[in-house]
């Protein structure tokens, strides 16, 4: 059974002639391209490039709720007959992916097997991380499996692999492939579709890929190189300095077997990942400080530079709703929340795992070598978001950098006072931490201020840092920095608007820790009240206190007017970053001052209690 989902801006007091119109939150439609019901099924006569009856949109493919199982092919079917055999197959799982025969290998030496004894079974890992052999459950504890020693099951690897029977898995593979094919059709015609339409409003040197070297963003890199007829096409790849080895691998491997691709990597390199840890703690859950310094901000430094001239770029993503469920409300074509020039396309946004493994198998495209080893994801070796499996794993085939990883969890533990270190970080507890409670640098987040008794609009403030001239910066936002009109004995500025009208002054000696802000004319704040203006304020000196350089103001400036400049490798990371503003290209809209909440992305962070 196939679904489709209409995207289009729907009327429902303008739809009289459809008698059940199911509508979500997003207000997507579910509907019959034949017959105008709610749901349709696909026959040997239906057109895929028929449009929605109701808006005209063309509708877009999303996956089934089921798999089926072939007992005579041994493999997953999308549709209950398999296209390979003719048998009607069994119900199975809702996704899956498949198991290769280096994973083969590691589950046979987990599990006490013999050499070779998984060599002619078809293995699959099913939502859940549930292994099926030949279609069954294979019973397996993973918590009971990576208790094992990892020095002894990489030695019977390492020895194991050296003869690898692939004979059967490669008929398998050919198998899958064939009973599939109307799937491979379907998804490969919808996401072609969708590429072309979108590029018709780009130029050609205003679109890229993000090009991760995870699975998702092969494939879209495939798609979209065949839609678009451009091999040249460019691919940015993120580089947060913590890809598995094998992803440098396959960047490497791939440029070789696609010379005419333009990879161009972005890179933090003002920042090292462990330094930063020893500061604001490792990253966690809902602490992913590490997505905004060594990808996104990098990222978005990146696109400047390339896209200086254009107003918008549009950037392919491997973005899939089912990877996580704050990724399954995500729109196939939206504006980058994170980068304002970027608007993202996702053309495989309703894909699951089992329609990305039939796309590469059935294109025999190259991937990335640590989804043969049983990695499920290659995103950041060390991300908190990463299961015990993937943590296994690790332990067995990053033996070093495991161990210096661990090393550094244990030194935060002890830092923030953890009662015993070693049970918080094996538990996977510094995956759950929230906030900066322990952690030295989160005492910059607090801002000390009283209120002057003479005057309603002034504010004094004890920051945690002296003033320099980046203070003024910060500021700029709400207006022009003139030092000439202020008293010099006071260390005044004034900030003024565009005619010259004065809407507050920022009075502090510099190399001194005192500033007092008088508030002029809290409307020209676009503050409605004290309270208010108040608040923006904030939000300033919380930036100029916790400032460490992460260039999330950067990527939240659609006109490019902001740029941090930070603190290189060897100095002393608690140093204040260069904050600057163009005055040439501020537009004063402030959406720097309260886009992230009380201002400042690590103050959100490193939020303590007060």
């Amino acid at each position: 059974m196939i679904f489709y989902k209409c995207y289009g801006n729907h009327d429902k007091n303008k739809t009289t002639d459809v008698d059940k119109l199911k509508e979500n939150e997003r207000k997507y439609y579910v509907f019959d391209i034949l017959n105008n019901n709610d749901i349709v099924r696909d026959n040997e006569d239906f057109d895929r490039n028929i449009e929605c009856p109701i808006c005209r949109s063309r509708k877009h493919l999303v996956v089934d709720s089921m798999l089926y199982w072939c007992n005579d092919c041994k493999v997953p079917l999308y549709e209950q007959k398999c296209s390979c055999c003719g048998k009607r197959g069994r119900k199975f799982v809702k996704d899956c992916r498949i198991v290769f025969p280096e994973e083969k290998i590691l589950l046979e030496i987990l599990l006490g097997k013999k050499k070779g004894e998984f060599d002619d079974v078809s293995i699959w890992n099913g939502s859940g991380n549930i292994y099926y052999a030949d279609g069954k459950n294979m019973k397996i504890k993973i918590s009971g499996l990576i208790n094992q020693d990892t020095d002894k099951i990489r030695e019977k690897f390492d020895e194991r692999i050296k003869t690898l029977n692939t004979e059967f898995f490669d008929g398998m593979v050919q198998r899958f492939i064939t009973a599939n094919k109307n799937r491979f059709n379907d998804i490969d015609d919808d996401a072609i579709v969708q590429i072309n339409k979108k590029v018709r409003g780009y130029e050609d040197r205003e679109i890229f890929i993000s090009f991760s070297g995870g699975k998702d963003s092969t494939v879209v890199a495939d798609l979209v190189k065949r839609a678009t007829g451009r091999a040249d096409i460019c691919h940015l790849f993120g580089d947060t300095t913590l890809e598995f080895p094998e992803t440098y691998n396959y960047i490497k491997e791939y440029k070789e077997y696609n010379p005419k691709t333009l990879m161009i990597s972005s890179k933090n390199k003002d920042k090292n990942f462990e330094d930063l840890c020893k500061v604001v703690g490792p990253p966690s859950r809902v602490m992913r400080w590490c997505c905004t310094i060594f990808k996104t901000g990098a990222i978005n430094r990146k696109i400047e530079t390339i896209y200086a001239n254009k107003v918008k770029v549009l950037s392919f993503q491997g973005i899939r709703r089912s990877e996580s469920n704050s990724r399954n409300k995500y729109d196939r074509v939206s504006e980058s929340s994170k980068i304002s020039k970027q608007e993202v396309c996702a053309p495989i946004i309703s894909w699951y795992d089992f329609d990305v493994w039939l796309y590469i198998l059935t294109r025999d495209i190259i991937f990335n070598r640590a989804y043969r080893l049983g990695y499920s994801r290659v995103g950041c070796w060390c991300c908190p978001n990463n299961s015990s499996w993937s943590e296994f794993l690790s332990k067995i085939f990053m033996k070093e950098q495991y161990e210096k990883f661990h090393k550094m969890l244990i030194d935060f533990a002890k830092s923030v006072g953890k009662k015993d270190p070693d049970a918080y970080v094996d538990s996977g507890n510094w995956k759950a931490r929230q906030g900066g409670n322990g952690v030295k640098f989160a005492k910059n987040s607090i801002v000390n201020f009283e209120r002057c008794v003479k005057e309603s609009l002034a504010f004094n403030y004890e920051l945690t840092r002296e003033i320099t001239p980046t203070l003024y910066e910060m500021f700029k936002p709400f207006g022009k920095i003139v030092e000439e009109l202020g008293d010099k004995r006071l260390g005044e500025v004034y900030v003024v608007d565009k005619n010259s009208v004065s809407v507050l002054r920022l009075q502090g000696k510099m190399g001194t820790k005192n500033l007092k802000i008088l508030v002029d004319h809290p409307e020209l704040m676009r503050a409605k009240d004290a309270d208010e203006a108040k608040r923006k304020l904030d939000c300033q000196i919380t930036k100029y206190q916790m400032c460490l350089g992460c260039r999330a103001c950067e990527s939240v400036c659609r006109f490019g007017a902001i740029k941090v400049k930070t603190s290189r490798e060897g100095e002393d990371i608690n140093r204040m970053a260069d904050y600057c503003i163009d005055d040439e290209k501020c537009k004063r809209c402030q959406e720097c001052v309260g886009h992230f909440s009380v201002g400042c992305y690590m103050r959100k962070v490193l939020s303590i209690k007060r």
